[in-house]
């Protein structure tokens, strides 16, 4: 599906979808536990396939009016009887990758063409050195994945500045293991708040984690059951950003717009908030109700580090496009192993739509104050973060914005385009 954007404004009272980093790690926990209720999860195609790999390791998810009722396999997995199909969710292989060197048998972990040219080769290394089995069926450290257990736990040493992912699905898995896992980091950890985020969630289901001078530790032998047999998903920041990027760029001049959702957590893309009040946006937050209130503003160019906040990108370089001055996105080199290399892809982007923009291995640059943003068909690549971004864009360009590809925004924000139509931009299908 191919989306048309018009220059429009927007206002109005809107929701964040549920936090899909924090909706993943909820699904599995469920699954590490006896059952649990997850209240107001993300629903969409990655969560989706978080559920499909509880189940194949022996438990059940059911949706209901509140969100997922999770039957679980109390940290014992089985052996999956069949290939589990990750889709397009890197999350969901890496946390059912460390969850499949527990059973003693092998599990077969795929995806689509966009995940299986993502790396996975230190969370496979990390695998071994606890005595599992784990190859790349293609010896390129790539899906497809072949895990074997049964891993009593130990000590791993493993890259950090790759994926912070493969922290957490040790984290996870360890607390199943009889002696627990000791990450040692060899790197310097990027993406660091969502590790911080895997930790509140373990936390809220009764698993103690650690941290010190090497890295990160769980004590094995621990159950999951979260008090109440209940866990609430909070609001997600990376989803936020786009709306937040469309008040200040696209607020109408006679009203506000409204998100609700945002509840302070550990998430680091909480920091978009103050990325935008430092470009000299008018954004009010009332962290107590978790409401935003974010009016039109005109923006001068910043600097900002993603080393933690990768997600952030696409959003930062649309608000840099737009602004005056020079916008410059550093210790960006991470964020060209997502769903696809999207440095480039904001980069090529842009430059079709008129901006001035310079690439570097780890960095994007965008000059606002030399460009001139116009309406262009532009490659959504299949990825939901560059979709809405550019989305958001087109609200300001000159004349009509074409995305292709729209439809992957069901990754992480089903009703997007239902969204931004409701507030009241000029979005067509």
């Amino acid at each position: 599906m191919d989306v048309r954007v018009r220059p429009s404004s927007v206002a109005g009272d809107t929701t964040a979808p549920a936090s899909k980093s924090y909706s993943h790690r909820a699904i599995l926990a469920a699954g590490y536990a006896d059952g649990a209720e997850i209240v107001d999860p993300l629903v969409s195609a990655d969560t989706r396939a978080t559920a499909r790999a509880v189940e194949a390791f022996g438990g059940a998810v059911e949706e209901t009016e509140r969100g997922l009722a999770v039957e679980g396999f109390d940290g014992a997995p089985a052996v999956p009887e069949d290939v589990i199909d990750c889709a397009n969710s890197g999350t969901t292989i890496r946390l059912a990758a460390a969850t499949a060197a527990l059973p003693a048998g092998a599990t077969v972990l795929t995806g689509d063409a966009s995940l299986r040219s993502r790396p996975h080769g230190p969370l496979l290394d990390a695998i071994e050195q606890l005595g599992g089995r784990a190859e790349s069926t293609r010896r390129n450290g790539q899906a497809p994945l072949v895990i074997a257990g049964s891993t009593m736990g130990g000590v791993v040493e493993i890259p950090g500045d790759v994926s912070s992912q493969f922290v957490t699905a040790l984290l996870m898995a360890g607390a199943a293991t009889m002696r627990g896992i000791d990450v040692h980091l060899t790197t310097e950890l990027k993406s660091a708040p969502y590790v911080e985020i895997t930790r509140e969630v373990l936390a809220d289901f009764g698993v103690d984690t650690g941290r010190n001078e090497a890295g990160f530790f769980v004590p094995g032998g621990q159950s999951y059951a979260p008090e109440g047999g209940t866990y609430e998903v909070p609001g997600d920041f990376s989803s936020i950003s786009y709306l937040l990027a469309a008040g200040v760029l696209a607020g109408a001049e006679d009203g506000d717009l409204a998100i609700g959702g945002a509840r302070e957590s550990a998430q680091g893309d909480t920091a978009i908030v103050e990325i935008v009040r430092e470009m000299g946006g008018d954004v009010d937050w009332d962290r107590e109700a978790g409401v935003l209130s974010v009016h039109r503003s005109d923006l001068a160019g910043t600097t900002v580090d993603v080393g933690d906040t990768p997600d952030l990108l696409p959003t930062i370089a649309v608000l840099g496009a737009a602004a005056d001055g020079t916008t410059r996105i550093e210790n960006a080199e991470h964020v060209r192993y997502k769903e696809t290399d999207r440095v480039a892809a904001m980069a090529e982007a842009l430059e079709r739509m008129g901006a001035s923009v310079e690439e570097r291995e780890d960095s994007l640059t965008v000059h606002g104050g030399e460009s001139d943003l116009q309406g262009a068909t532009v490659d959504g690549r299949k990825d939901h973060r560059i979709i809405m971004a550019l989305s958001v864009a087109g609200l300001v360009a000159d004349g009509v914005t074409t995305i292709t590809d729209a439809d992957h925004v069901d990754v992480s924000f089903p009703g997007f385009f239902d969204v931004l139509s409701g507030l009241g931009a000029e979005v067509h299908r």
